[in-house]
């Protein structure tokens, strides 16, 4: 299967089975990708394009990851 084949077959989804393939793939997906660096560099403005389209800012999203990860918002302060 190409990547268009499987691009075109998970953009037919609906939308309660796209998050269930994001949950379920993204992890897999993150692990091998994660280890190179220049993939990183380009994968940043994908998600800051999403949150940018979300209405969310990256302050906004570091204070869900604060509240998530039970950690006080605002980072390392102390």
């Amino acid at each position: 299967m190409t990547i268009d084949e499987l691009k075109g077959a998970v953009l037919a989804l609906g939308a309660d089975e796209k998050k269930a393939f994001i949950l379920e793939t993204l992890p897999e997906l993150a692990k091998d990708a994660m280890q190179d660096p220049g993939f990183l560099t380009q994968l940043l403005p994908v998600f800051l394009g999403i949150l940018k389209d979300s209405g969310m800012d990256l302050q906004q999203l570091l204070q869900l990851a604060s509240m998530m990860s039970g950690a006080p918002a605002g980072g390392n302060q102390g």
